[in-house]
C-alpha cells in the first residue's frame, strides 16, 4: 500500500504545484551554511569499539556530531542500548 505523502507528493507534481523543498537554515545574516551531514565515519567507529549492531543514527543540528545508538550482546545476557555522541 502507497503512503499518504507519496501519494499526495505525486498529486500536487500532477496537479502543477512546486514539490515540497527541505528547510535550509541560515546564519545571523542571512546566509545559507552548508553542512557535511554525514554520519557514516562516526557510525562505523562505534561499531567497531563496541562490537554492537546498529540500531539508529542522526545528526544533531549544530551538524557537528552524530548521535549514535548500538545494541551490545552480553555474555548469556539482555543486549544493552549503548547511545554515544561521535564528532563527524
Amino acid at each position: 500500500m502507497a503512503s499518504p505523502l507519496i501519494i499526495a507528493t505525486l498529486a500536487a507534481g500532477l496537479s502543477g504545484f512546486a514539490a515540497p523543498q527541505a528547510d535550509l537554515k541560515a546564519d545571523a545574516f542571512g546566509q545559507v551554511i552548508q553542512v557535511a551531514s554525514d554520519c557514516g565515519s562516526a557510525v562505523s567507529r562505534v561499531v567497531r569499539e563496541t562490537g554492537g549492531q546498529l540500531l539508529s543514527v542522526y545528526p544533531t543540528n549544530d551538524g557537528q556530531s552524530c548521535v549514535v545508538t548500538v545494541l551490545v550482546q552480553g555474555n548469556g545476557e539482555r543486549p544493552r542500548k549503548v547511545t554515544m555522541r561521535v564528532p563527524m
